[in-house]
């Protein structure tokens, strides 16, 4: 995979520093903390509604928080949007996938290489703006991304037709294809087979050696297996924060998934 140069581990590229986010009477986030390393992998888990999204929503530029500040290798993101990202190195995936149903395989990759492309990647689609070496070179870049992982051949099909898992796929080559600093992945495992599992454990600890990955996701084994460090939110609050041994052992997060087992002895 054609991936920029190898990130220097022990850089904080990414710092949430104190994030308090609220819509209207309801607090999302409450003074949120988290960093992340180069080439380091950093899961973020919690029961539904804890607040997972809108940390990712925060940082992508979607949400403004109320307090608190994003730094992005030092430096404080302020009023950053999402069509900003991909050009500061950042990428994220949708849990919806987000692939263009008209487009081949092909072409959705390509437009996620707007990063390299001297006037974005959307006039390479059309045929405006740019010309053919210009499109060779990001068409290139996308079959390279593509044989990565496994789906070469289907470079010409339209997404629809493809199974969900490969779709999947497709989604995660449209973002690695912009080669980022910070890939944020946003439920990567769900709706994928067991062997499919396998393989996206394979990658992401794979990718570290280029890049920083934020994984939300509610397959535990998954986060347990390729975390370095892990996240752990409920009500919008961290409640614990460490190594998956750690987290594992840790008994308020055992009470965030399951409840508290005494309470529910007692019937309360």
């Amino acid at each position: 995979m054609a991936l920029l140069g190898e990130a220097q581990p022990g850089e904080d590229l990414l710092v949430v520093d104190g994030l308090t986010v609220r819509f209207g009477g309801l607090t999302a986030l409450h003074d949120v903390h988290l960093s992340v390393g180069a080439g380091t992998v950093v899961g973020v888990i919690g029961p539904n509604g804890a607040g997972k999204t809108t940390l990712f929503n925060v940082v992508c530029g979607f949400v403004r928080p109320q307090a608190g500040r994003v730094l992005w290798r030092g430096s404080p993101l302020v009023r950053h949007r999402p069509e900003h990202l991909a050009r500061l190195g950042i990428v994220r995936t949708l849990q919806g996938l987000g692939l263009f149903p008209g487009l081949t395989v092909l072409e959705n990759v390509m437009a996620g290489a707007g990063r390299h492309a001297r006037t974005g990647a959307f006039p390479a689609l059309v045929g405006a703006g740019r010309s053919a070496r210009d499109e060779a070179e990001l068409a290139g870049r996308a079959r390279e991304t593509l044989g990565e992982l496994g789906i070469a051949d289907l470079a010409g099909r339209l997404p629809g037709v493809l199974p969900y898992g490969v779709r999947k796929r497709v989604a995660l080559a449209r973002a690695l294809v912009a080669e980022p600093d910070l890939l944020l992945l946003d439920e990567p495992a769900s709706g994928l087979s067991a062997s499919e599992l396998v393989e996206l454990s394979t990658l992401i600890l794979s990718l570290r050696r280029h890049m920083a990955v934020v994984l939300v996701e509610h397959h535990m084994d998954l986060v347990m297996e390729v975390c370095d460090r892990v996240v752990v939110l409920n009500f919008g609050e961290v409640i614990a924060a460490g190594s998956p041994a750690e987290i594992q052992a840790d008994p308020r997060v055992a009470e965030a998934y399951l409840g508290d087992p005494a309470e529910e002895a007692s019937g309360a």
